[in-house]
């Protein structure tokens, strides 16, 4: 089986990097030019382990616990592995070493440098040195011989010389390479190797374990591994992007061969050669490891321990080995060296939560005492065949508690916290334990340096405090710590213990509140000021929590997950006066083996979180509080290895603020990290279509406006014009979208998307269905449109009993006395609102409510449908414009007797809902672009209530004068909601009655009149002329009603007419400025024509 390529990944900054394992091969550890060493635990680990030993790293060695490096500033430096502490210098050159390696016991290392010098040092006592002198340029790498009798090195000089240890004296000497002057400008590096045991040598990279085979790499790319007693190449790889291989390190005990190249890239290559004809163990990785042995008692250690490693991951020829194949065992342990020591696994650090732990990584088997293998193996009790075998999914390491915006806890300078407020940042090193605090908005507070002396681990920030939270100690309960710099008194600091054992681990602050998860399963709430407030208990072990305004939003664990998956549940609650819980430990979504990574509230006020695969997701508020994904930041990505850090999410404008990482998971704090912003994209498919592009705009539209829809009900301020863009947005997208579905003769698929159209958009898209021809799409699409005006009616109604309700109680505790509700009215109001009255009072003998925003073209509701009621609510629409009036002045064709029969029903709809929107905003989702601001100034009692029916009596009217105009103006498909009132039954109006008896007047005064339109415009201007008797007179005549009883009605009705008019002036002013851009109740529109074509109506 031929060797397996893992894709390289970004390692260091571009230049010469160096790489070797460790010991037991469970590490790979390279150096670069960017002056760090890197730790990593396999080639996918993320979150890799740094040291920074300079400014430039050229080459390391690791044996025995002791990191040797050379760096820039001319010396070999010594740090303790894996903890990175320094150790020391061993020796310093006149310039920089190129190479540094020790021998085999780990006694000695040698250093070559490009002042032309050779130095042997003793690691344990750096004054015993030995300097080899006689090469003429630059050393380019060294070699001991596996007895340590000789030292191989190789130079720019273009020799490669070997070395008698003892003597210091150059035994032979072989001019094999290309000169040149300096390192950088040699063909090839030239790394030296001596083959194991027999002690060959060969101007070669490194040699096998086991001393069979042998790897070179080349300076374009190739790594070729020969056979060395068959001289045949085993394998031939070239790099991915033809770099130079500058560094080579074979696996201690397995088939896996290390290496890097000159731009900083780490690779991997696994199953090289096989070494003994089976494939190499895979095994879960030393995290996993190290966690379970939590899950599982003391006792059974040993016999579980082993199932776990062996059979983490399922490999079949392994599987059947250990079950059923006794005789294998010594073939099974070759294979995978020397058996497992669970405590010989390397700590990891406590911030690592990489859940590519599950993943067959490299074999991480430590060597034990340098004793016989044979022996070693044969010594193992032969128990495998009697225990039994799990092949089941296992158990995921539970994702330890983190802050969001935070950098893990074992970096030296790390941000404690980054979020939209601002940057706390951390730094625990030698010289200083301190904390900076900078504000992204310096007019909220100034930058602040607070010393670390508890050593806070976690940290939040809001507009109103800083909070902070230490772990406890053998001496010290753990604390919460606040700087209130927002609170108007002088003190501005608390601090609170927590009880003994309990520490807390994740926090948060809100709106004028703190909260604290601890380990006792407890979620602590505090008041910014320091008042201890509810106290309830988790399901599971906080991961995270976060705070924005009133709501809380926490994760933490609901259970164990299984083959790399985490088990997470979320809670939501709003802390306000009415407190209450928004999702119940609902399951949180998850990619497959990823865990969460950044868990958040968009600026708006939106639950959102990050997964470590890079998806961002976010509350759907208008699907049942669902989770629907934003954004996949890995698509942004130029490689494999490459994340970005989210700091924070904006809904409006639609940006995802974060912090791109190359090579890395998280930023480090210097040089400062720049934000970049990303677009959302939610995962819709064929994407790169019309339609589907057309999709995901309008979803992604209507789910990033919802927000809206959440503060308008729980009574926060909202920008108004900012939902009217929105609907406008969405309204556009969507008659696009019908418009290509009618390209494509997908008419059914036109009716479902004008299912969500608002009813302005519903008509356009009967327009644009009757110039397209489509007949039979035009009149569904008007079937829908009756449809929806008919819900929207019904739920207007249910609206309206709550009012009637509440105008009930109003009006048991008032009266209507002269002195305070009665006022004289103006001439020139009389005579507007005359025709207003009139109408009023025709209502007075029906017992049926008109609800404001019924439409006009519904059979239910009549002319009559008006009460009158006794008391100041009585009162016919005052201070309003009248409807004609408007339509005199309009510059849209008026409405004609002929076109009656075949206008369509859309044009009253849509009037209608014009009409409507102002009053009753929130009782239907598809809002129009007419929004009330939210929180009105206040009014007193009888103001509102007056103003409030008075605006109801006038939208009655305007519906009862539109059907006086038009009293055949109503579609076929109209439901009948009341048998009685149909139109064959409908008396007219005293307006109708005048006006069949002086037509022949008015033609004969206006011979040029030919449109219906123009004689009821001078109808009704001559109407107006007549005395309020006259005109009451005729009402009375077209109702069938005595004269007299007319005129007693009339007298109780200007009672309640003249009533209220000082007192609310200024709000009936305020009506009348709004009204007529709302009313064009005999507009004849371009809907009207081009459905009355559609139709064919007569």
């Amino acid at each position: 089986m031929p060797a397996t390529q893992k894709p390289m990944r970004y390692g260091h900054t571009e230049g010469h990097t160096d790489v070797c394992f460790d010991d037991s091969g469970s590490c790979i550890v390279t150096c670069g030019s960017d002056g760090d060493v890197r730790i990593w635990e396999d080639l996918d680990d993320d979150d890799p382990k740094s040291i920074t030993v300079g400014e430039k790293a050229y080459s390391c060695a690791l044996k025995n616990g002791k990191l040797v490096t050379a760096v820039s500033n001319n010396t070999i430096q010594v740090h303790t592995f894996p903890e990175g502490v320094p150790d020391g210098i061993l020796t310093r050159f006149t310039t920089n070493a190129n190479h540094v390696v020790f021998n085999g016991d780990g006694t000695k290392i040698a250093a070559g440098s490009s002042d032309f010098l050779v130095k042997i040092v003793d690691v344990m006592d750096s004054s015993q040195q030995k300097t080899f002198r006689g090469h003429d340029a630059p050393v380019l790498s060294l070699s001991f011989d596996p007895k340590d009798i000789f030292l191989a090195s190789s130079s720019c000089d273009g020799s490669v010389r070997v070395w008698q240890i003892s003597d210091q004296t150059c035994a032979i000497s072989w001019p094999l390479l290309q000169k040149c002057n300096d390192v950088i400008n040699a063909k090839s590096i030239c790394r030296l190797a001596w083959q194991p045991k027999n002690g060959k040598t060969l101007n070669i990279v490194t040699w096998s374990p086991c001393g069979q085979y042998l790897a070179a790499g080349s300076i374009n790319g190739l790594i070729i591994v020969w056979n060395v007693e068959t001289k045949d190449c085993m394998e031939r790889v070239k790099n991915e992007k033809g770099y130079a291989i500058c560094g080579l390190a074979w696996h201690p005990t397995c088939g896996q061969i290390s290496y890097t190249d000159a731009q900083g890239n780490l690779g991997l290559l696994e199953n090289v050669c096989n070494l003994t004809g089976k494939t190499s163990s895979s095994k879960v990785s030393s995290r996993v490891e190290k966690n379970y042995d939590d899950l599982f008692d003391g006792d059974d250690a040993s016999n579980v321990g082993d199932f776990l490693n062996d059979n983490a991951v399922e490999i079949p020829s392994f599987s059947k080995g250990i079950i059923n194949d006794e005789e294998d065992d010594d073939d099974l342990m070759m294979a995978s060296g020397r058996p497992r020591q669970r405590s010989h696994i390397l700590e990891d650090d406590e911030n690592s939560v990489d859940v590519t732990m599950l993943k067959a990584a490299s074999s991480l088997l430590k060597e034990e005492e340098e004793d016989d293998q044979e022996g070693s193996i044969h010594s193992l009790p032969l128990v495998t065949s009697h225990r039994p075998h799990y092949e089941g999914p296992m158990p995921t390491p539970r994702q330890k508690p983190f802050q969001s915006g935070s950098t893990p806890l074992h970096l030296t300078h790390r941000f404690m916290v980054w979020n939209s407020a601002g940057i706390i940042r951390c730094y625990n090193d030698e010289q200083d334990n301190a904390i900076d605090v900078e504000f992204h908005d310096t007019s909220i507070h100034h930058a602040t340096h607070l010393s670390n002396a508890l050593n806070y681990t976690i940290a939040d920030l809001s507009h109103e405090a800083i909070l902070l939270a230490c772990e406890s100690t053998d001496d010290l309960a753990s604390k919460l710590h606040c700087l209130h710099f927002s609170s108007w008194d002088s003190s501005k600091e608390w601090m609170i213990d927590m009880p003994q054992k309990e520490d807390i681990e994740a926090i948060c602050l809100g709106q004028g509140w703190a909260a604290a998860a601890t380990s006792a399963l407890l979620l602590r709430l505090f008041t910014i000021g320091g008042v201890q407030k509810e106290v309830f208990s988790l399901p599971g072990p906080v991961v995270s929590m976060a705070g924005h305004g009133e709501q809380l939003f926490v994760v933490y664990h609901r259970g164990t997950g299984f083959d790399g998956d985490q088990c997470l549940g979320v809670q939501l609650l709003e802390l306000g006066k009415k407190k209450k819980q928004i999702l119940h430990g609902d399951p949180l979504p998850l990619t497959r083996k990823s865990y969460v990574a950044w868990v958040g509230f968009s600026a708006e006020g939106t639950p959102c979180y990050v997964d470590s695969e890079g998806l961002v997701r976010m509350l759907n508020r208008g699907l049942g509080d669902t989770w629907t994904p934003i954004c996949n930041t890995k698509e942004h990505c130029k490689g494999k290895s490459d994340h970005y850090w989210v700091v924070g999410i904006h809904e409006n404008p639609q940006q995802l603020r974060c912090i791109p990482c190359k090579g890395s998971r998280f930023p480090p704090t210097l040089p400062r990290p720049a934000v970049a912003i990303l677009s959302f994209k939610l995962p819709y498919c064929q994407i790169a279509t019309e339609k589907g592009q057309m999709e995901e705009q309008f979803w992604r539209s209507v789910m990033f406006h919802n927000h809206l829809d959440y503060l308008a009900k729980n009574g926060y301020e909202y920008d108004e014009n900012t939902k009217n863009q929105a609907i406008k947005e969405q309204q556009e997208l969507l008659i696009k979208m019908l418009a290509l579905s009618c390209k494509l003769e997908r008419e059914f698929r036109c009716v479902e998307l004008a299912d969500l159209m608002t009813q302005n958009a519903l008509s356009l898209a009967i327009k644009y269905a009757s110039r397209s021809r489509k007949l039979i799409l035009a009149q569904r699409l008007s079937e829908l449109a009756v449809e929806k005006a008919a819900e929207l009616t019904a739920t207007h109604v249910e609206s309206e009993e709550e009012e009637e309700d509440f105008r009930e109680k109003l009006n048991a505790g008032y009266s209507n006395t002269s002195t305070e509700w009665s006022q004289p009215r103006l001439r020139n109001q009389v005579e507007e609102d005359a025709e207003d009255s009139e109408e009023a009072d025709d209502g007075e003998e029906e017992p049926e409510i008109h609800k404001p925003g019924q439409n006009s073209f519904s059979k239910s509701t009549n002319s009559s449908d008006v009460p009158a009621k006794s008391g100041a609510i009585t009162s016919s629409s005052q201070g309003r414009a009248n409807p004609f009036k408007v339509s005199a002045n309009s510059k849209e064709p008026v409405m004609s007797v002929n076109s009656a029969h075949s206008s369509n029903i859309l044009d009253n709809m849509s009037k209608s809902s014009k009409k409507s929107t102002a009053l009753n905003r929130a009782t239907y989702n598809e809002k129009s672009p007419v929004i009330k601001p939210l929180i009105p100034k206040p009014k007193s009692k009888q103001v509102s209530a007056a103003s409030y029916f008075q605006k109801r009596n006038s939208q009655a009217d305007k519906t009862e004068e539109l059907k006086e105009e038009n009293p055949k103006n109503v579609s076929s498909e109209t439901p009948a909601t009341s048998p009685e009132n149909i139109e064959n039954q409908r008396p007219k109006t005293g307006f109708q009655m005048w006006l069949e008896e002086n037509r022949s007047n008015i033609l004969s005064d206006n011979p040029d009149f030919s449109d219906e339109a123009d004689i009821i415009k001078e109808g009704m201007i001559r109407f107006r002329v007549l005395s309020t008797e006259e005109r009451k007179a005729w009402t009375n005549k077209a109702k069938g009603i005595a004269a007299g009883d007319g005129a007693e009605a009339k007298k109780r009705k200007r009672v309640v007419d003249e009533s209220d008019e000082t007192k609310n002036q200024k709000e009936k002013a305020k009506e009348n400025l709004n009204l007529p851009k709302k009313q064009k109740p005999l507009d004849l529109s371009t809907n009207q024509k081009l459905s009355a074509f559609a139709f064919k109506q007569e």
